[in-house]
C-alpha cells in the first residue's frame, strides 16, 4: 500500500451491488428446471459459481453456526415457496463480517454477513433482508447489473483514449456513471417491491424492512469513524436514500393491512442468535473503544479523545469529523531496513526530508517524518518489531499543527502486549438477556464490552427509539466477552 497526494481514507469499502441488504449459510445449489423468461440456468449458476470464492475471500471468509444456519434455510424456504418461482434453488452463507451488508449472484447465491444477523431482532426482519435478495435473482438483477457494467467501461476507455478534451471525457465518464447508478436504483426499488410482496405472502410483517432499513442506517453511521455517512455524490449510490426507501416500504406493506399483522418470530430470532461472535474478527484484531489490541501480532495501541476508531480489514482508521484522520497499518520489508530508511524510501508523496527524525517508542526503534500533500498535512511514524514495519498517519486538513500532539499521544500508547494480556482477549458475543423489574436501558448498555458508546449500541441492537424503556420479562440483546 502506497500513501498518495491525499489521504487514503476510504471509510468503507464494500463490493458494488447490494449494499446493507442480503443473506447466507453453506448449503447445496440443485439444478432447477428453467422456466419460461428465466436466464439460462447453466449460465445463472456458471456465474455465481465463479464469484462466490470472490466473495467469501473479500468478507473474511464463512462464518459456521449450526443453529443460525438452521434458521436460515428455514426462513428461504418459507419465503421461496411463497414467491412466484417456487422451483429455484437457492444456496445461502454467512459471511465473517462485521459489516451489516447482504447481496446475491446469478445461480441462486445468497449472503448474509454476522454484522446484520447481529442487528435484526426477529425472523421477519431478516426475512424481509432475504426476501429482497430471492427478489434480485428472481428479476436477473445481476445479470443486467453486469451488462451495463460492460456498457460503462466501454464509455470510459473512449472518454480516456479518443477524446482530446480532459473536461469532456470527464463529463463523458461522469454520464455514463449516472447510468449506471439510475439503472441500480431502479433495480433496489423494484427488489424491494417484490421482496415485500414475497414475505408478505409467507405470513411475515411486511412492514419489518421499513424498520430495517432504520436500523442499518443507524448502524452505518454508528460504525463510521466519522459517525455520519458520507452524503457526498450519494446521487451514485446503489441505493435510494434511507427516507424515500422507508416510505415506499411502508406504501407496499400497507397492501397487506395496517402494522401488527404478520409473524414476527423474535423468541426463535434471538435464540439462534445468541452467542454469535460481535464486531471485530479476532484474526484482524480489536477495537476496544478508542484502543486498538491485536492478540496474534501482541501489539496495541490507543488514540486521543476526539478520535473514533474503526478496524477495516485493509487498515485500523480513525478521524475527528472530517478534516482530523489516523490511518495505521503494516507491511514486512525484513530486518536490513532501519525506520528512518524505510520512511525516506519513496512511499510517501510529498515527504519532508529534512524532518525524519530517529527515535525510540517504549524501547522499539521508530521513526518519523512530516509530508505536505495538496490541501493536507502529515505526520507520519513507523516502528519496527522484527521484520514488520507499523506505519501511523495523521492526516489535518489544516495547518498540521493539531495532529502533532495526536500523533505523539497515540505513539506514546503503542506498546507490545504481554502474554496475560493476550490470553485475556477474547472476541466480543452477542449475549440474550431477560429485563427484570427495575431495570432500564441504562442498566443494560452498561453491560455491554467494547465501546464508550453503549446505550447508543443498546438501542440501535435492539430497535429502540430514544425514549423507549426496556419492558420486564422481554429479551434484549447485549455485547460482551
Amino acid at each position: 500500500m502506497l500513501l498518495r497526494s491525499a489521504f487514503l481514507l476510504t471509510m468503507a469499502a464494500a463490493l458494488t451491488g447490494c449494499n446493507l441488504l442480503n443473506s447466507g449459510a453453506p448449503g447445496r445449489v440443485e439444478p432447477v428446471a428453467a422456466v419460461p423468461g428465466r436466464v439460462s440456468i447453466g449460465l445463472e449458476e456458471a456465474i455465481g459459481a465463479r464469484e462466490n470464492p470472490r466473495i467469501i475471500a473479500e468478507y473474511g471468509g464463512v462464518y459456521s453456526d449450526p443453529d443460525v444456519e438452521a434458521l436460515l434455510a428455514g426462513i428461504v424456504t418459507e419465503l421461496v415457496q411463497a414467491s412466484d418461482d417456487p422451483s429455484r434453488r437457492y444456496r445461502i452463507t454467512v459471511l465473517n463480517s462485521p459489516v451489516a451488508n447482504a447481496f446475491a449472484l446469478p445461480g441462486g447465491y445468497l449472503y448474509v454477513t454476522r454484522g446484520l444477523l447481529a442487528l435484526a431482532n426477529d425472523r421477519s426482519e431478516l426475512a424481509a433482508v432475504l426476501s429482497h435478495e430471492i427478489a434480485h435473482v428472481m428479476a436477473n438483477h445481476a445479470l443486467e447489473r453486469a451488462r451495463v457494467v460492460e456498457r460503462t467501461g466501454i464509455v470510459q476507455k473512449v472518454a480516456a483514449d479518443v477524446l482530446s478534451d480532459p473536461l469532456v471525457g470527464k463529463a463523458t465518464v461522469h454520464r455514463s456513471k449516472l447510468t449506471l447508478a439510475n439503472f441500480t436504483q431502479e433495480q433496489e426499488v423494484e427488489a424491494d417491491r417484490l421482496g415485500i410482496r414475497i414475505a408478505g405472502n409467507a405470513g411475515f410483517d411486511p412492514f419489518a424492512a421499513s424498520r430495517f432499513i432504520d436500523k442499518l442506517q443507524k448502524y452505518a453511521s454508528f460504525r463510521s469513524a466519522i459517525g455520519e455517512q458520507d452524503k457526498a455524490d450519494g446521487f451514485l449510490t446503489s441505493h435510494p436514500s434511507a427516507p424515500k426507501r422507508r416510505e415506499l416500504a411502508i406504501r407496499n406493506a400497507r397492501q397487506f393491512g395496517a402494522p401488527g399483522i404478520g409473524a414476527s418470530g423474535r423468541r426463535d430470532y434471538l435464540k439462534a442468535l445468541d452467542g454469535v461472535i460481535f464486531g471485530d474478527d479476532p484474526a484482524q484484531g480489536y477495537v476496544r473503544g478508542r484502543e486498538f489490541l491485536h492478540p496474534r501480532l501482541a501489539i496495541g495501541f490507543s488514540v486521543p479523545p476526539s478520535y473514533r476508531l474503526e478496524n477495516t480489514r485493509a487498515a485500523v482508521l480513525a478521524a475527528a469529523g472530517r478534516n482530523r484522520a489516523m490511518r495505521f497499518d503494516g507491511v514486512t520489508v525484513g530486518t536490513a531496513t532501519n525506520p528512518a530508511a524505510y520512511l525516506a524510501s519513496g512511499w510517501v508523496n510529498g515527504l519532508k526530508p529534512e524532518t525524519i527524525r530517529q527515535v525510540r517508542i517504549n524501547d522499539m526503534p521508530a521513526a518519523t517524518a512530516a509530508a505536505q500533500a495538496g490541501q493536507w498535512n502529515f505526520r507520519i511514524a513507523v516502528l519496527q518489531i522484527g521484520p514488520s514495519m507499523y506505519r501511523i498517519i495523521f492526516a489535518d486538513r489544516g495547518n498540521g499543527s493539531a495532529i502533532d500532539a495526536a500523533l505523539q499521544s497515540t505513539l506514546k500508547s503503542f506498546r507490545k502486549l504481554t502474554p496475560a494480556e493476550t490470553a485475556r482477549l477474547r472476541p466480543l458475543r452477542i449475549d440474550i438477556v431477560r429485563a427484570r423489574s427495575g431495570d432500564s436501558v441504562s442498566r443494560l448498555a452498561g453491560q455491554i464490552k467494547g465501546t464508550e458508546r453503549r446505550r447508543q449500541l443498546f438501542r440501535i441492537l435492539n430497535g429502540l427509539n430514544q425514549g423507549d424503556p426496556v419492558k420486564p420479562g422481554e429479551t434484549y440483546k447485549i455485547v460482551r466477552d
